[in-house]
């Protein structure tokens, strides 16, 4: 993690210049809020999602994430005059993290589900959100492009994360021809879960939440977190890494609730512990 838990913890205390944090019933919904720029990432906003994804990874009692955005582009990638020195004012104090931020990594320690809201265009570095995240409900306006090579660059980062869900030829198609994909393509290279109309899409997210709630969050962040440790993990050691994270879940208090529960025929209560 590039926060320590006792710096995340204190996310309250902070201002955010381009992000908007909400923290409810166990839900951390993440806004961006740069419209006027398209919610191009620049190195303030960048820190600041990686802050707040820090957060639900120490906070126990976040259950999940939520990632929106404000204005009718959801986000167009990097702010390259941003990252070339073009700096603007902020207000942001969200403080300097211990080590560089990298997105993708930040998005792989997570271990929660994470939820990306799709309603508008997804543009280049603008990837790296909806590659990070567990489930992509998008709209069917919403469309996916990687126009770098037209500027003379390459998605880098992003093809790294799009192979982690999506086939090789498909990725390199996307990257190699510039391409742009509706929201029924895009779901059918497992790049989005699922299109819905744009009146229901606030519904469907909640819905996706309230089921994911029915179920163990301790269970399912040993889950996720055994998850991004197998792709180090040489497959002959898998199954006797995998038993020992069985052996971590069965002594969570979740795992007793669960098992009470079953026996007694009632609705679990989870305490994400």
């Amino acid at each position: 993690m590039i926060y320590t838990a006792e710096q995340a913890l204190k996310l309250k205390e902070y201002t955010f210049a381009h992000l908007l944090v909400e923290e409810n019933n166990h839900l951390l919904t993440l806004t961006l809020n740069r419209p006027e720029k398209k919610n191009a990432l620049n190195p303030v906003l960048f820190k600041e999602i990686a802050f707040a994804l820090n957060y639900a990874h120490y906070n126990h009692e976040i259950w999940a994430v939520v990632i929106a955005a404000k204005g009718d582009v959801f986000c167009a990638g990097a702010d390259l005059k941003a990252f070339a020195g073009q700096t603007e004012e902020t207000i942001s104090t969200v403080p300097e993290p211990i080590s560089e931020v990298v997105i993708g990594n930040v998005f792989n320690n997570l271990h929660k589900p994470c939820i990306a809201k799709v309603h508008a265009p997804v543009l280049a570095g603008g990837f790296l959100l909806i590659c990070g995240c567990t489930h992509v409900i998008a709209t069917p306006n919403t469309t996916f492009s990687l126009p770098e090579v037209k500027r003379g660059l390459f998605p880098f980062q992003v093809m790294q994360s799009m192979l982690q869900i999506m086939p090789p030829r498909a990725v390199l198609d996307f990257c190699i021809r510039a391409k742009s994909a509706d929201a029924a393509e895009a779901q059918r290279l497992g790049l989005v879960s699922k299109v819905v109309e744009s009146t229901n899409l606030d519904s469907e997210v909640q819905s996706l939440v309230d089921e994911i709630f029915q179920y163990s969050p301790s269970a399912i962040r040993l889950g996720l977190q055994a998850f991004d440790n197998l792709k180090n993990i040489p497959a002959a050691d898998a199954h006797k890494y995998l038993k020992e994270m069985l052996g971590q879940a069965i002594q969570t208090e979740d795992a007793a609730e669960g098992m009470m529960a079953f026996m007694q025929k009632r609705k679990p209560e989870w305490k994400g512990k």
